[in-house]
C-alpha cells in the first residue's frame, strides 16, 4: 500500500508498538500481562512447498495500527480492544527453515512459559502446522476443547513421510489425552482428507460442521456444540474464510466464511465457554491483493483477542 494512503498518517506517524500497537516486550516475559502475542513464521512445513507462510505474522502486524489505536472505540467490540486488560507482543519467533523439530520445541517452550503465567496466547502464523505444538504446550493446562474454523479437516496421519505438516494438525490433536473435544467447522470442497480420514475423526468424536451445514442450519448449532463453561482453544486456518475475502491463502475454496459471520462466532463462543489460546495460521502474504487478506486476518485476530480480554477483566 502507498504510504500516502496509510490510515496511520492521519494519527501523526507510524505505529511503535506490536500487533495492534500493543506494546512490544521481551520474548518469555510476561510481566503481568493478561495476553501474549508471538509469531510463528515456521513450523514443520512440507518440502514440496517450503516456508510458505513465514511472512505472515509481520503481514498481519502492519495490516493495521497507528499510535494509541488501544484506546481508540472498536465498534465490534462495543469499547477499546483490551477494555482494561493487559497484552504484550514478543515479536516472532526465530523459527528455523531446516530443523523443525526446533521449531516444534521452540514453539511448545514458549506457548507454555505463557501459560505458566496464567495469559493466554495469541499465535501468528505461519503455517498449518503451528497448532501442533502449541496444544502440547496444554500438557498442564488441560482440559481444551478445540473450535477448528478450516475449509480442510486436516486429519491425515502422515503425509510425504511427514506426521507433523499442516494435514495432520487435528489428527495429531486428538492423540492429546488433554484434549476432550472438538468442534470442526468451515470444510468444503476436496482437500487431501481421504474417506477413511472423515471416518476415524468421527469415531474419536469430532463434531463437525461443513459449509453445508452452516448454510442450512446457521451457525447457532456450532455454539450448541461447544460445551457450557468449557477451555477454548481457537484454530483459525484463514482459508475458512471465502477466497474474495482473503485471497492469500495456500488452498483456496469458495464459499467460505466472510467477516462478520466469524466475528460473531467469537463473540457467541466467548459468551458460553472460556477462550484460552488462539492462533491463526495459512496466511500467504505473496498472494495477497491489495492487503486485503491481511487487514481480515488482523482484524480477526482483533475481535478474538477483545473477546478474550473481556474474559479477563471479569476473572
Amino acid at each position: 500500500m502507498p504510504e500516502e494512503l496509510k490510515i496511520g498518517n492521519l494519527f501523526g506517524g507510524e505505529a511503535k508498538g506490536g500487533l495492534l500497537d500493543i506494546p512490544y516486550g521481551p520474548a518469555g516475559d510476561v510481566d503481568d500481562a493478561d495476553l501474549v502475542v508471538l509469531g510463528a513464521p515456521i513450523a514443520t512445513p512440507y518440502a514440496s512447498v517450503g516456508p510458505y507462510c513465514s511472512g505472515g505474522p509481520e503481514a498481519i502486524r502492519n495490516a493495521v495500527g497507528w499510535p494509541g489505536m488501544g484506546e481508540h472505540y472498536d465498534f465490534d467490540l462495543g469499547g477499546t480492544l483490551l477494555d482494561g486488560a493487559t497484552a504484550v507482543d514478543w515479536g516472532n519467533l526465530d523459527c528455523s527453515e531446516t530443523d523443525f523439530a526446533y521449531n516444534r520445541q521452540l514453539i511448545a517452550s514458549r506457548v507454555s512459559q505463557v501459560l505458566d503465567a496464567g495469559a493466554v496466547p495469541f499465535v501468528l502464523g505461519g503455517d498449518d502446522s503451528i497448532p501442533i505444538p502449541i496444544l502440547a504446550a496444554y500438557e498442564n493446562h488441560g482440559p481444551v476443547t478445540i473450535l477448528q474454523l478450516d475449509a480442510h479437516i486436516d486429519w491425515r496421519d502422515e503425509v510425504q513421510g511427514e506426521r507433523n505438516g499442516l494435514s495432520s494438525n487435528m489428527r495429531r490433536a486428538s492423540e492429546m489425552p488433554w484434549v476432550e473435544s472438538m468442534v470442526q467447522i468451515g470444510a468444503r470442497g476436496s482437500g487431501s482428507a481421504r474417506p477413511s480420514d472423515v471416518q476415524d475423526a468421527l469415531d474419536w468424536g469430532v463434531s463437525f460442521f461443513p459449509m453445508r451445514a452452516i448454510r442450512s442450519g446457521g451457525m447457532r448449532p456450532i455454539v450448541e456444540a461447544i460445551p457450557e463453561g468449557a477451555s477454548v482453544y481457537i484454530a483459525l486456518d484463514i482459508d475458512a474464510l471465502d477466497p474474495s475475502v482473503v485471497p492469500g491463502v495456500i488452498g483456496p475454496a469458495p464459499g467460505g466464511f466472510r467477516y462478520g459471520e466469524v466475528a460473531d462466532l467469537f463473540e457467541a463462543v466467548a459468551a458460553k465457554a472460556k477462550i484460552v489460546g488462539f492462533n491463526i495460521a495459512e496466511f500467504a502474504p505473496q498472494a495477497d491483493v491489495g492487503n486485503r487478506g491481511a487487514l481480515v486476518a488482523a482484524r480477526l485476530t482483533a475481535t478474538a483477542l477483545g473477546f478474550a480480554a473481556r474474559q479477563r477483566r471479569t476473572i
